[in-house]
């Protein structure tokens, strides 16, 4: 028998990968994205919504998933914390060649 969804339960912090250009054509960074969101579906719209707004002019994105626990490590232990306060947020590193 399934159990019957509980909307009060918190949502777990989505973990979005891949990489942004400033400008086309441009060198590329990486990209690590948190946010809550309902679905994969929202998440992948918020976080192109949040990267195009911060002045990316493109994005692509790789892998999504939900993380199990908390990071240990900056920036990702305040990325993650803001992400559970409602915020979309963007960790940007440089990609190893």
């Amino acid at each position: 028998m399934k159990e019957p969804v509980n909307d009060n339960e918190d949502r777990p912090v989505t973990i979005i990968t891949g990489r942004v250009w400033r400008r086309k054509g441009g060198a590329s960074e990486g990209v690590h994205v948190m946010l809550v969101a309902p679905d994969d579906d929202s998440a992948v719209r918020r976080a192109l919504e949040s990267l195009a707004a911060e002045g990316y002019a493109e994005a692509e994105l790789d892998q999504i998933g939900d993380l199990q626990g908390e990071p240990d490590e900056e920036p990702h232990m305040s990325a993650y914390q803001g992400a559970l306060e409602g915020e979309v947020s963007i960790v940007t590193f440089d990609e190893p060649i």
